[in-house]
């Protein structure tokens, strides 16, 4: 199995030509088969003597690859699209092939300096100080779980008296679900929901006025606040300046939840809605949505890397000799050890196409959300329902109830000219379109809004 023959040279050369097709053809949406399609167009694969390669592979092209929706598709609107670049992708071949350990220094030095270059331009991006550092891991639920950890970390070793410090954080109610779970149910902290403003934003007034009224025992339990800088549902940014003051008043953790807009951090015209993130004590961004990054992947920095380390580091007789680096281990920096060095298809793309490129592409699809929110502004079909700080556009079609919208939806993907989700607004139920694709272009929002008429 693991001789390099000229059969296997041929499977390589068969599934690198795959990889080249997927990469250049145009896309297609895809279809949602039942399990039990599946089951009868698959049969039985995994078999003591195996298929073979020819056949797992036809399997691959006929039947799993058209049965997986395309995130990468101009017109996939729903949930967070996913459109990596042509070199991210492509190298991420590249770096599974060439089995890499990231999670220590001691294997993996140039993969993880590499990766620290990135986490240093983003840590920039955010204004963070020189003490900053951090990792990449899966995604931005175990980025955010790491960054409370190490938020609950640092309460309790600054004050070891209080059994109730790191006892609760406070979010709110456009924060995303994951955070109530992780803090609920993996940690077992107390959830303080603060009041959004009418926006659905969680701002320094509200949060202020909210922890003075619950009072002095149950403010004392608070060790961390989550902010959102580009809420998925709405796509808006927390008051991040706001919140920092209050934090700062009460001495609490303030982590930034950046999963989706922390890119928005590239563009000039943004400056004014992130002001207040260099003051966050943890930051995270997702490549796989709006840094054209493949799945999976989450940079995670921390304003003071070794507060996250102390929160991390773990101690076993045969990791001793990681621990002997004179370089930071990203396994000690977040809830991981076995790791793969899934920043560095990022890594590649910024080198090759340079930051200014990803600028403009970051740019090019606020200015077709911008049109979007036009056009629906102009439609007396349809209805904005919050304006866009990012690249989500919220509306409504009138006189549709959820019915109208999921039969819609769900004829959008058979005809396979687009895929999007019903969601909702303050219980109402309505529709979103997350513009993270730099190919979407104003006729394709176009053909969405006149489909509802």
């Amino acid at each position: 199995m693991h001789e390099y023959t000229p059969a296997a040279d041929q499977v390589v050369r068969t599934l690198a030509d795959l990889t080249r097709r997927r990469l250049a053809e145009p896309r297609s949406l895809g279809r949602i088969p039942s399990a039990t399609e599946l089951q009868q167009s698959l049969g039985s694969t995994i078999t003591p003597d195996g298929v073979g390669a020819h056949h797992a592979t036809e399997l691959w092209s006929e039947v799993i690859a058209p049965a997986c929706l395309s995130p990468d598709h101009p017109r996939f609107f729903a949930f967070m699209p996913n459109c990596p670049t042509i070199y991210s992708a492509a190298f991420d071949g590249l770096v599974g092939a060439s089995s890499i350990y990231a999670g220590a220094w001691l294997e993996g030095a140039g993969a993880i300096h590499a990766e620290n270059q990135v986490l240093r331009w983003i840590a920039d991006l955010a204004g963070f100080p020189a003490s900053a550092g951090g990792t990449f891991v899966s995604g931005g639920t175990t980025g955010n779980l790491s960054a409370l950890v190490a938020a609950r970390h640092s309460a309790r070793s600054a004050d070891e008296r209080r059994s109730t410090a790191g006892a609760a954080v406070c979010i709110s109610e456009s924060t995303h679900s994951s955070i109530r779970y992780l803090l609920e149910s993996v940690m077992g902290v107390d959830v303080i929901t603060v009041p959004p403003d009418d926006r659905g934003r969680l701002t320094g007034k509200q949060l202020g006025s909210y922890t003075q009224s619950i009072g002095p025992d149950k403010r004392a339990e608070i060790f961390a606040v989550v902010a959102t800088a580009g809420s998925t549902n709405a796509g808006t940014v927390d008051d991040l300046e706001g919140v920092a003051d209050v934090a700062e008043e009460f001495g609490w953790w303030l982590h930034v939840d950046g999963a989706y807009g922390g890119a928005g951090l590239l563009a000039p015209e943004l400056e004014d809605l992130y002001r207040g993130i260099e003051r966050a004590d943890s930051f995270i961004v997702d490549p796989h949505k709006w840094l054209f990054g493949p799945y999976d992947s989450c940079a995670l920095v921390y304003r003071d890397r070794e507060l996250a380390q102390a929160a991390h580091a773990q101690n076993a007789a045969y990791l001793d000799p990681l621990a002997d680096a004179s370089e930071v281990n990203p396994s000690d920096l977040g809830t991981h050890l076995t790791r793969r060095a899934r920043g560095l298809p990022l890594w590649f793309s910024l080198a090759a196409h340079g930051t200014n490129a990803y600028r403009a592409a970051i740019e090019q699809t606020l200015l077709v959300a911008r049109a979007g929110a036009d056009l629906i502004r102009a439609d007396e079909h349809l209805k904005l329902l919050v304006e866009p700080d990012l690249s989500v556009l919220l509306f409504e079609r009138t006189g549709w109830d959820s019915s109208d919208y999921s039969a819609w939806s769900s004829q959008l993907l058979r005809d396979q000219v687009a895929f999007v989700t019903p969601t909702q607004h303050k219980g109402e139920p309505c529709i979103r379109l997350a513009i993270l694709n730099p190919t979407t272009t104003v006729d394709d929002l176009l053909a969405i809004f006149e489909s509802m008429h």
